[in-house]
């Protein structure tokens, strides 16, 4: 089982759904927007998801980090 990280002062919360299929990492930070208005996730905690991908990467993980509305930004663990 994998465990919460802590990853430059930013928590990210690992959930696993149907039945272990779609994993990942998840964590909500401020909604910030760029110059055509669409929200993007604070630059710090995106910072944060890039680095926690890349360690996942060098555990010898596939994953994936993104973001979508409301601040979220995920770092999915791709099969």
């Amino acid at each position: 089982m994998r465990n919460n990280r802590r990853i430059d002062g930013y928590d990210f919360e690992f959930v696993s759904q149907d039945q272990g299929n779609d994993e990942f990492y998840q964590c909500r930070g401020e909604v910030m927007y760029d110059d055509d208005h669409d929200e993007q996730p604070e630059p710090g905690l995106w910072d944060a998801a890039l680095k926690l991908e890349s360690k996942l990467i060098a555990d010898g993980e596939r994953a994936c980090a993104s973001h979508s509305e409301k601040g979220w930004v995920e770092v999915q663990i791709l099969n």
